[in-house]
């Protein structure tokens, strides 16, 4: 053993996991572990970090700070556990080909980063060729949900289960009766999957906060003094959720000024690639995933900033303008948002069926919906019953059908038609409230209009269609305008 290893001198194969990268979340990550009883061995590229969390927020704890990637391995007991806590990419294959030297079989790799699920996949088949066993693990919390206790969502090389889980389980954050946030998800990419939907969701449950934001400010001619007191109404009923909750905060935040910081923020949103990441997904799996798509197309016109200035100064519509009963408005908003939630949730769930059929995992829906219930960003109330309606009904198609949640929406629907009416004919911009309702309109009608699309394709490309007289799987082309031949395409989904 070398003698780079920082503040306990002589011990060799004495720490329970290594981890790598110590930005904020590695460093609370690592806090987390060592004050769960765990022994922890770090190392960074830039060592300065090291030394300065040994010396700082770790001096006088059980973290073992080294220099070198050899010296981090020769510190882990065996078989070694290694987590990585780097940027997604490329960032991860370059370190996994510098810790490859280092590792014997049975070893494990961890990379708890927002890494793309088919990368995982990729990276499992790899090391299992090696007799290494490799595990992605999805952790979502934001950095205080990394020191007190996230939600982790671990896939990959089922064997290295056992030895991962007892550090993961411990460090995760609890539901009410003691159970974890973190369960085994599936196999190879299954657990980035499912932490690639939640972060999805996400962008779907900030979206549409903020229309209702928009909706209340525009329209209602709200303060944020006002809105944080609804926001406060809505936290303690049917919406009780981490992202209702810090609006509510957010609202209420000063600047130096002594007006809300709210109102001085520029509005253009940035974006890490995880919606983006979901929506292409479902357009690959064939899954109409429209709220979350929408929320990502609304963060990229929100960064056309310039343009809209612009655009506002030219391009004119109604003037938003309310009259009625505002606080029966409010209570219709509320449903709204709970019912447009929903949708968002039932679209992720059927993202996930989708992926499980096409990636061939055993995923557990409710167990998944009990995973977010604490630790994680989308964490509410609302999970409690998700994770119902999966135990009640483990084939569930959609959520939209469950008898409670359906019942739900029978109750919010006239307010959900009522809030976006409204939002329209006063001109305020609401994508995902608007999306949300047309979803349930489609999933909802008996026959779509897709008779008449189908009637299109085959009249200019002759890519037949199926008939209702007809047993499915059966197809025809109508030479349409009599100067075709017989001959037509086949039929195929893409």
């Amino acid at each position: 053993m070398t003698n780079g290893i920082a503040g306990i001198a002589g011990i060799a194969e004495s720490a329970d996991l290594g981890l790598i990268g110590l930005a904020v979340m590695g460093e609370n990550l690592v806090l987390n572990m060592e004050s769960r009883g765990f022994t922890v061995a770090v190392f960074n590229r830039s060592v300065g970090k090291v030394d300065a969390f040994v010396s700082g927020r770790a001096k006088g704890k059980k973290i073992v700070g080294t220099r070198s990637i050899a010296e981090l391995v020769a510190a882990l007991k065996r078989p070694r556990r290694v987590m990585l806590m780097v940027k997604a990419g490329p960032p991860v294959d370059d370190l996994i080909e510098q810790l490859l030297p280092h590792l014997s079989p049975g070893d494990i790799v961890i990379d708890g980063g927002n890494s793309h699920f088919p990368d995982t996949i990729r990276r499992t088949k790899a090391l299992e060729a090696r007799g290494l066993l490799y595990v992605g693990a999805g952790v979502s919390g934001g950095e205080e949900g990394a020191l007190h206790g996230p939600s982790i969502m671990p896939g990959g090389s089922p064997a290295a289960w056992p030895h991962v889980a007892p550090i993961l389980q411990s460090i995760a954050a609890k539901v009410e009766d003691g159970t974890p946030c973190c369960d085994w998800v599936g196999s190879d990419g299954a657990g980035h999957f499912v932490k690639m939907v939640h972060n999805g969701i996400e962008y779907g449950d900030m979206q549409l906060i903020c229309e209702a934001y928009q909706v209340m400010s525009q329209l209602l001619g709200m303060g944020a003094p006002e809105m944080h007191e609804v926001f406060a109404r809505w936290n303690r009923g049917d919406l009780d959720s981490y992202l209702i909750e810090i609006t509510r905060d957010i609202l209420a935040y000063r600047d130096e000024d002594g007006r809300p910081l709210v109102d001085s923020i520029l509005d253009t949103a940035g974006q890490k690639g995880t919606g983006k990441w979901t929506s292409v997904t479902a357009l690959d799996l064939g899954v109409p995933l429209t709220l979350i798509s929408e929320a990502v197309y609304g963060r990229c016109l929100s960064a056309m900033k310039e343009e809209r200035v612009a655009a506002s100064k030219v391009l004119a519509g109604p003037k938003p303008a309310f009259t009625g009963d505002k606080a029966a408005f409010l209570d219709d908003l509320e449903k709204a948002l709970y019912a447009s939630k929903l949708v968002s949730y039932a679209q992720g769930f059927t993202l996930m069926r989708a992926a499980a059929h096409e990636y061939g995992w055993s995923l557990k829906y409710g167990s998944i919906a009990l995973l977010w219930r604490g630790g994680c960003i989308i964490r509410s109330a609302f999970l409690g019953k998700i994770k119902a309606a999966f135990d009640a009904s483990p084939d569930l198609p959609n959520l939209l059908v469950d008898p409670y949640f359906r019942g739900k929406v029978e109750e919010a629907q006239a307010a959900w038609r009522r809030v976006i009416s409204s939002a329209v004919l006063g001109g305020v911009w609401v994508p995902a409230f608007t999306t949300a309702l047309n979803y349930f309109d489609g999933y909802r009608c008996e026959r779509l209009p897709a008779n008449l699309l189908q009637a299109q394709r085959d009249y200019f490309g002759a890519h037949q269609y199926e008939r209702i007289d007809r047993p499915r799987g059966e197809f025809f082309h109508t030479n349409w305008t009599g100067r075709g031949g017989s001959t037509s395409s086949s039929a195929y989904s893409a």
